[in-house]
């Protein structure tokens, strides 16, 4: 029913199934009010819409066609299809007169590809009883729906909502329970408040408590999230779907959408975008219209430029540079940014999920990057390398650091009163924004080498680097920094000792190779993989490492893009008898065992269990349940989603081993 495609933080890229077609996600739902259709949704690239049934429901006409013909020929669209039950309504009038199963039947009657169950959308700010006592009612029916669904073997998919107001514990609460149930989809509720109000910091507590605690096989749709300016930010969080009313209802009062905000006509002296309406008519043009053409041609330019930016943020997640756009969209409004560095308190849940290697650069665009996923988990690989005696923090020069440093590196200046150097105990490092720290050995693997940021650093960055000496201060007995990197940081120095000759960066590509195993796979690969007579063959025109044998035996193949190790068999071989189970692991049931010898993919159906350090993009073993090692691959999910899941792939196999 739902499966990933591309994965960036939380952000998915995903194929929704549905009886009138596939929807690619994330996707944007117009809303489409059945009794007065403004524009066709569809000739302007929507793929999937929503509309209300209870709307229907009260309207005889409409109900009488519905029911005759269908909700998709009454509001003329023929692919997949979003009915909600009336909450809203509900939420308006305080009371409808439908039942929870009869809102179902009737949106199973009327040919809806998706329904939704009749929920309690509790305004954000009320008082706890009031959101206690509307949750119970919200569980309670969504419990009932599924159930009914079930009974009467009713084939439309089932939205079961999360609600729970600004409580973040009752959010929890209902996302844990509706997990239970056996939903297509999971809504979360009564947000449009929070948007109005620009409480973005709020509305990422509620979305991040929520999204975290309901599985990763379904989607997630953000009800009533419609403005493009807050998309890309709420995609990030693992949002899919959103429903948009507001390209019609902000036409009506003049206003144009724009991912920066929205435009006021009559302040306007200039279009907004380059759209189809933009790029043929003026402000002028507009405002001595009709009215009701005003409208249509407003609802045509909102339309597409929410639909314009659900495909760049597609695209950015596919290129996996989504963050880089959240920054850039989040900068558009204080209140955005606020939200953005709300998002910065669940880094570790965003690093959890995304994926070890992308196709693009990292940038650094402000202080707020310093919370991606990308430096939280390389701090968390420094800590756990193992340490030398002294650490030397060298001068920084031209990517990739180790390629374009000098051999000689002059005066350093030393904590503690007397220097005992000894280059073989000793850990070479550079400072660096945005990663802190990087050791020499390891400065080509992703993302380490693949960045860039302003030459000119924000008192947030500087502070940042200062925070990494302070604490791998404490690894290590002593700390030499070269002077040149002291004249731009506050550091608390005893006295500088001249060094001109003793202290001397050495390439060695055998300790490279270690390092940068140790740092993909654990401590101690580097040696258990690398152990015997290394041969290192380089390309010749690039000069970098490409493949790696050992004692004649072709080890593992070094990425050219990231610098990563592909492992052979060997070497699947190797980093299997040197570590422990379950460690770097994949485990597969019986069933699967043949078509994983044979080299076929692994679908996560047949995933018994897996380390849990494992992240998307990792090279992974692939062994049975009594850790027989079958195959090497690429996991393409981490634990969670690939537990979740029962379709899908969960590792690209790329050699099995046949018995």
């Amino acid at each position: 029913m739902f499966e990933i495609k591309a994965k960036d933080n939380r952000a998915r890229v995903g194929v929704l199934k549905t009886k009138h077609g596939n929807v690619t996600t994330p996707a944007l739902m117009p809303v489409i009010h059945p009794g007065r259709q403004t524009i066709d949704v569809a000739k302007h690239g929507a793929t999937i819409v929503i509309t209300n049934s209870y709307i229907i429901y009260k309207d005889k006409e409409l109900k009488e066609k519905a029911l005759a013909d269908g909700v998709h020929k009454l509001i003329n669209f023929d692919g997949p299809l979003m009915t909600d039950s009336g909450s809203f309504q509900l939420s308006v009038y305080g009371d409808i007169d439908i039942s929870n199963t009869e809102v179902i039947d009737f949106q199973e009657a009327i040919g809806t590809d998706i329904g939704t169950s009749l929920d309690i959308p509790t305004a954000p700010y009320v008082t706890r009883q009031k959101a206690e006592e509307d949750l119970e009612i919200t569980l309670e029916r969504s419990k009932e729906a599924v159930q009914y669904k079930k009974d009467h073997n009713i084939e439309m998919l089932l939205n079961s909502v999360v609600q729970g107001s600004t409580f973040t514990d009752l959010r929890e609460k209902c996302a844990k329970e509706l997990r239970q149930l056996d939903a297509d989809l999971y809504p979360i509720g009564a947000i449009v408040p929070l948007m109005e109000m620009y409480k973005y910091s709020d509305l990422v507590d509620v979305v991040m408590h929520s999204i975290t605690n309901l599985p990763d096989n379904v989607p997630r749709h953000l009800m009533g999230a419609g403005h493009p300016m807050i998309f890309a930010l709420c995609v990030a969080m693992g949002c899919d779907l959103f429903d948009s009313a507001a390209y019609v209802l902000y036409a009506e009062d003049d206003r144009l959408l724009s991912t920066r905000g929205t435009y006021k006509l009559e302040n306007l002296t200039e279009m907004p975008c380059s759209c189809e309406v933009c790029s043929k008519y003026t402000p002028d043009d507009l405002r001595a219209m009709d009215k009701k053409e005003r409208v249509k041609l407003i609802a045509q330019h909102n339309l597409a430029v929410s639909l314009g930016e659900i495909r760049t943020i597609r695209q950015a997640i596919n290129d996996g540079d989504l963050m880089e756009l959240v920054e850039e969209r989040c900068r558009a409004h204080p209140a955005l940014l606020d939200g953005l560095r709300k998002l910065g308190e669940y880094s570790d849940d965003l690093e959890y999920y995304n994926p070890s290697t992308k196709n693009s650069a990292f940038f650094y665009t402000g202080p707020e990057s310093l919370q991606r996923a990308e430096i939280r988990r390389h701090i968390k690989k420094l800590r756990e390398m193992d340490k030398k005696s002294t650490l030397i923090l060298a001068p920084p020069t031209r990517k990739p650091y180790s390629k374009n440093i000098s051999g000689k590196l002059g005066r350093f200046y030393v904590y503690g009163e007397e220097l005992e150097l000894d280059l073989e105990d000793s850990d070479m490092m550079v400072l660096d924004l945005p990663f802190g720290l990087i050791p020499l050995d390891i400065d080509e693997v992703y993302p380490l080498s693949q960045n860039d940021a302003p030459k000119i650093k924000d008192a947030d960055s500087v502070e940042f680097i200062e925070d990494c000496i302070e604490e791998f201060a404490e690894y290590y007995n002593q700390i030499l920094i070269h002077q040149s990197i002291v004249n731009h940081y506050d550091f608390d120095l005893e006295r500088i000792h001249p060094q001109s000759d003793e202290i001397r960066y050495i390439k060695d590509d055998i300790r490279k190779i270690k390092t940068i195993a140790d740092y993909q796979f654990g401590i101690g690969s580097g040696d258990a993989l690398f152990d015997g007579k290394v041969k290192i063959e380089k390309s010749k025109k690039t000069g970098k490492i490409r493949h790696i044998s050992v004692d004649g035996n072709l080890v593992a193949n070094m990425r050219a893009s990231d610098a990563f190790l592909v492992l052979t068999k060997e070497g699947g071989k190797k980093l299997h008898q040197a570590t422990t189970y379950p460690h770097n692991r994949v485990v597969v049931n019986q069933d699967s065992e043949p078509f994983t010898r044979d080299g076929k993919s692994v679908f996560c159906q047949f995933v018994v269990e897996m380390d849990e350090n494992i992240r998307p993009g990792d090279e992974v073993l692939i062994v049975n349940e009594n850790d027989d090692l079958l195959a090497i691959g690429k996991a393409l999910l981490n634990s969670c989603e690939i537990e979740s899941f029962n379709n899908g792939q969960a590792i690209k196999t790329r050699k099995g081993f046949k018995k």
